[in-house]
């Protein structure tokens, strides 16, 4: 079973130059995520939830304030933060199991071991049997189910979720929440989710963080204490829903 990694944000500012002038994207942010939890974080496009999971995952550097993770400071990617973006970036030359098999590229391991971990990650993911596919043999549901595999095989500590499910219909996109609940508690780790759809947040996350745009900080954290899984037609759920929603609405 994998570590679950404790993730610190403290006083966190971020901002880009555009044409020579200063443009603030983050401002202010802090937030602890315990380890084992699941945070979604929600907000209309331009309130730099994107770039906060971006400096996360250690693609973006340059800016203020701190990020830790295990009370480390986040320094460039690295094997412990595994990330699954809307794209789901499968090399179309490689079947199901080289693409999973890269998320174990500079992992240690014998080679037998690093095959189980694949075979182990492509059942877990629901892909079995389609190990020898290729990415356009596959829908666009299993194409992400793949991506997810891949980013989970390292075993790593935190999950990173960038509108995963953002380009797929509703009903995939229904069945693939379902789908990363019981993979994340399978899993046992730590998971960030970024997404604009507020039902998604409110049926995964144990809390839904709301930012709000220009520059982007947190607004409210909302805690979602319902039991899993979550009936997104009950009372309590739809209540939820509806206060989250109302955040938008003023």
């Amino acid at each position: 079973m994998p570590h679950a990694g404790t993730i610190e944000i403290k006083n966190l500012n971020k901002q880009y130059e555009v044409k020579g002038k200063p443009l603030k994207v983050l401002d202010n942010i802090s937030l602890s995520i315990k380890p084992g939890e699941f945070v979604s974080i929600v907000g209309s496009s331009g309130c730099g939830k994107s770039t906060l999971l971006r400096l996360l995952i250690g693609l973006e550097s340059g800016y203020e304030g701190q990020l830790l993770l295990d009370g480390q400071p986040i320094k460039g990617t690295s094997l412990d933060r595994g990330i699954v973006f809307q794209d789901h970036r499968l090399f179309p030359w490689l079947t199901v199991e080289k693409n999973v098999a890269l998320g174990l590229l500079n992992a240690p391991g014998t080679q037998a071991s690093k095959d189980k971990a694949v075979q182990e990650h492509i059942e877990l993911v629901g892909l079995k049997g389609f190990e020898k596919a290729y990415p356009y043999q596959l829908s666009g549901g299993m194409s992400q189910r793949a991506a997810i595999a891949r980013a989970l095989v390292n075993r790593p500590e935190v999950l990173l979720l960038d509108e995963p499910f953002g380009a797929l219909d509703a009903l995939t996109r229904t069945r693939l929440q379902q789908e990363l609940q019981r993979i994340w508690q399978a899993e046992g780790i730590t998971a960030i989710l970024v997404t604009h759809d507020v039902e998604e947040a409110v049926y995964l996350g144990d809390r839904v963080v709301v930012m709000q745009p220009r520059p982007g900080r947190i607004k409210r954290v909302v805690e979602v204490p319902l039991a899993r899984p979550r009936d997104r037609v009950g009372a309590d759920f739809i209540a939820i829903k509806d206060d989250v929603l109302s955040e938008f609405s003023h």
